[in-house]
């Protein structure tokens, strides 16, 4: 039987927390799902660079998603080619408890950026459904390079009005 969690916090992402998420993003059946990721993306010292510049850039909103004191994932707003876009990433062993559907809800509430557009492999079902059950509508797809898969994938484009 499914356990859903009710007691999902967010808070302003630490840099201490960039550990736990760096482990969360090596996950292969993650990495399949999320299909866009940078070349580098399993070098820690690349994503911890990375990350503390994302944290530190001021159009970013980024927070970590915890159950009582744990971390369990990440969502974040950032800006693509003009775009205001979001991202979230759940460790694999709280995937179908609601998690994310609850983060994005919450998320939603503190970030006020509209219109906001989310991304999405073709066959990541569990993902598009979390943006159908926070009023995100599909508006259209486009292919790319998924480095993971290493292969050009169709991605839906989704989007959050006011």
């Amino acid at each position: 039987m499914e356990t859903f969690y009710k007691n999902i916090t967010l808070r302003p992402t630490e840099s201490s927390d960039l550990e736990t998420l760096f482990q969360f993003q090596l996950d292969q059946d993650a990495r399949h799902l999320a299909a866009f990721m940078s070349k580098d993306s399993t070098d820690k010292s690349a994503y911890l660079k990375k990350y503390t510049k994302i944290l530190a850039d001021p159009s970013t909103n980024n927070q970590t998603i915890l159950i009582d004191k744990e971390i369990v994932g990440s969502i974040s707003k950032f800006i693509l080619d003009s775009d205001a876009e979001i991202t979230y990433w759940i460790d694999r062993k709280f995937w179908n408890h609601g998690i994310a559907s609850k983060a994005l809800v919450k998320f939603l509430e503190i970030e006020k950026t509209r219109p906001l557009y989310g991304r999405v492999a073709f066959d990541n079902l569990g993902s598009q459904k979390v943006l159908e059950n926070s009023g995100f509508k599909k508006i259209g797809s486009d292919k790319g390079f998924s480095t993971i898969r290493q292969a050009e994938i169709e991605e839906y484009i989704f989007i959050k009005s006011a």
